[in-house]
C-alpha cells in the first residue's frame, strides 16, 4: 500500500506541475519574461535619429578634441602642418584608412562608432582645412 501511495503522490505532483507550466507558456507570460529590461543610448544617435546632420566641427568637438587638441600620444593637432605633413604625404586614402580602422594609439573611428566613413573623412578635412 505504501508503494501505491507514493505512486499516486508522484503522479499528482507531475500533473500539478504540468498544469502550472502550461499557464506559464501563454503568449502574454512569455512576452513578459523576455521583455527588455533597459535600452542603449549611443552618443550622437539623437542627432541622427532626429534627422539632424552633424557638422565635422560638432563631431570633432564631441569625439576628437580630447586627443587631437593636445596631441595626446602623437595625435596630429588641427591645422598643425608639422603634425600632418608626414601623414598627408602617404595620401588621403591611407590617412582615412588609419582613421577608420585605427592605427597606433588611435582607436577605430576615434571612438565615434556612430560616424560614417564620410563623416570621418569630413573631420579629417576639417582638421587640415587651414594648412
Amino acid at each position: 500500500m505504501n508503494k501505491q501511495f507514493k505512486a499516486i503522490a508522484v503522479l499528482s505532483a507531475l500533473l500539478t506541475s504540468v498544469s502550472v507550466g502550461a499557464d506559464d507558456m501563454s503568449y502574454d507570460s512569455i512576452k513578459e519574461r523576455i521583455k527588455p529590461v533597459g535600452s542603449v543610448n549611443l552618443a550622437g544617435a539623437d542627432a541622427q535619429a532626429a534627422g539632424g546632420a552633424r557638422s565635422p566641427e560638432d563631431i570633432f568637438n564631441s569625439s576628437c578634441t580630447a586627443c587631437h587638441t593636445a596631441g595626446v600620444l602623437g595625435a596630429p593637432k588641427p591645422n598643425n602642418a608639422s603634425d600632418w605633413k608626414p601623414r598627408l604625404e602617404q595620401g588621403m586614402d591611407v590617412v582615412l584608412e588609419h582613421a577608420i580602422k585605427g592605427f597606433n594609439a588611435m582607436p577605430p573611428k576615434g571612438t565615434c562608432m556612430a560616424c560614417s566613413d564620410d563623416e570621418i573623412k569630413a573631420v579629417i578635412e576639417f582638421m587640415i582645412k587651414d594648412l
